[in-house]
């Protein structure tokens, strides 16, 4: 019940014209992001954030929030309609969107697309609200051996629980802590692998690094692969929501396994791709019609967007109660509140319950706002991509460019971007994810100083993050986590049909 006197609170502090043309200007922005090859929701949040330094923090959020939603919605608009995800976590979604529009049922995939994952990001914030006080209050009993446990399970998730290589897990998130360590050190007063540059002293923004690492970086790529927009034409009418809306019900199972997936993925660090493509092969695996899938099947469109979205909504819990970023998007949002002031974790919901609550109560709003929009502006944002890359490609070098110089006014960022634009490249060639690197840079420094004051109590033992049952469960499950890749290659070679057929050979 406190929490539902909250969010009323919440929606009293939201609820003004001011606030809903944020709104509104935050999806349309992110829509235009999520649809341009080269940028997506955390470049294009990074880009935004110099321009809220001057704004209060409840608005600030908002803005930023909501162009993450319309980033998402963005994605699937390229992923049906051009075979081109917009977002790493709208892969998924061109499987069966594509094959869908291309059989002349565009704006059966895209309202099918837009109400599940309306759907999905709404259920999401539902979780929020009902656990966050739960978790604000759980998270009060930790000091700085269950801080940095928590922060070790993070670390350790990305390892255990990625759907990439485990050892460029470790080497993008040990570059990541690299990135970190440059400048002065909070607590000695030493320079840090400055290299006796006056302009690193201050340390690498992440800011920076996340504009040249998915903005200059995807831009590379896609130069690369000579991308050209032969897309299907759209237009999404009153009468095909009508039938998304009597269709989607018949998608009640997928729709729920998905909310489930995806809640449990933004909440552990696995993140909003993870989510799509486990959601997608569930849905296959359950399917009574497993022939359907990759001609135009609805589950493999409701499926990964439900995933997506609701992966994305939840991420945002672990970064407000605890500190720890679900997604490399809410690892942005998290540099934002520390811009702005504000520390993330269990005070930030007794100091800052305006700025929490407001936040929720807008992810509510926020969400139905994208949801109306992107319905109405299929026909624009898909005749964007018509414009030759030839022009959208500048474009975004400016942009990206300018939003870098913003952030301190340095010439050196520049030359940082760059750097990190063409370490992003060869990270994609090379398939080395980039979250881990972005959430080693966000909570390198935060780790770092939890580790230190747990060495300080304990003297130098490590038994201090087993001193009790919760630090102790925590660390543990970390450890798991970071050795479950081969934990699991063990268990599948001691399988009995394995055994069996090792002993016959």
């Amino acid at each position: 019940m406190d929490n539902l006197a909250h969010l009323v609170d919440g929606f009293g502090t939201v609820l003004s014209g001011y606030h809903l043309m944020l709104m509104v200007l935050g999806v349309m922005l992110g829509i235009l992001v999520g649809v341009l090859p080269g940028l997506g929701a955390p470049n294009g949040v990074s880009l935004l954030l110099p321009l809220t330094f001057a704004m209060d923090p409840v608005s600030a959020i908002i803005l930023l929030s909501c162009m993450y939603w319309g980033a998402l919605f963005g994605g699937s608009t390229t992923s049906i309609l051009f075979n081109i995800p917009g977002e790493p976590s709208s892969v998924a979604t061109t499987f069966d969107g594509y094959p869908m529009a291309r059989a002349g049922q565009a704006a059966r995939a895209l309202t099918l697309a837009f109400l599940s994952a309306g759907f999905g990001a709404l259920a999401g914030v539902v979780v929020i609200t009902l656990l966050s006080g739960w978790v604000a209050q759980f998270a009060l009993r930790f000091s700085s051996p269950e801080f940095f446990a928590v922060y070790f399970l993070a670390f350790a998730s990305f390892v255990g629980m990625g759907s990439g290589s485990p050892v460029k897990t470790v080497v993008s998130m040990m570059l990541g802590f690299a990135f970190a360590t440059v400048g002065m050190d909070t607590v000695s007063g030493n320079l840090r692998l400055t290299f006796g540059l006056v302009d690193l002293i201050k340390g690498i923004s992440f800011l920076v690094a996340v504009i040249g690492l998915f903005g200059i970086g995807e831009l590379i790529l896609t130069m690369e692969e000579g991308l050209r927009f032969d897309g299907i034409r759209a237009r999404v009418g009153l009468r095909d929501v009508g039938r998304a809306m009597r269709e989607l019900p018949r998608q009640w199972l997928a729709l729920l396994r998905s909310v489930l997936v995806g809640c449990w993925m933004g909440i552990t660090p696995g993140g909003p791709t993870a989510a799509s493509f486990m959601s997608y092969g569930l849905a296959r695996r359950f399917a009574r019609r497993k022939e359907g899938f990759g001609k135009g099947e609805p589950a493999g469109i409701v499926s990964p967007e439900a995933a997506d979205h609701s992966a994305g909504t939840c991420a945002i819990l672990p970064m407000l109660a605890l500190g720890v970023p679900g997604s490399a998007t809410a690892a942005v949002m998290m540099g934002g509140l520390m811009i702005w002031g504000l520390t993330p974790g269990p005070m930030l919901f007794i100091d800052q319950p305006d700025f929490v609550w407001g936040l929720i109560a807008s992810m509510y709003l926020g969400n139905v706002v994208a949801v109306a929009l992107v319905l109405a502006t299929v026909p624009v944002f898909s005749a964007i991509l018509r414009i030759p890359f030839a022009v959208i490609g500048p474009v975004i070098v400016v942009v990206c460019f300018a939003g870098a110089y913003t952030v301190a006014n340095s010439p050196f960022d520049m030359g940082l971007v760059l750097a990190f634009g063409i370490a992003g490249y060869v990270f994609k060639k090379l398939d080395y994810p980039i979250a881990p690197l972005v959430l080693a840079m966000v909570l390198g420094d935060k780790a770092e100083d939890a580790f230190r004051q747990s060495m300080i109590m304990s003297g130098g033992s490590l038994s201090v993050f087993w001193s009790n049952a919760l630090v102790g469960s925590i660390t543990t499950l970390g450890l798991v986590m970071l050795a479950w890749p081969l934990i699991g290659r063990v268990l599948g070679a001691a399988r009995p049909g394995r055994l069996f057929r090792i002993g016959t050979n």
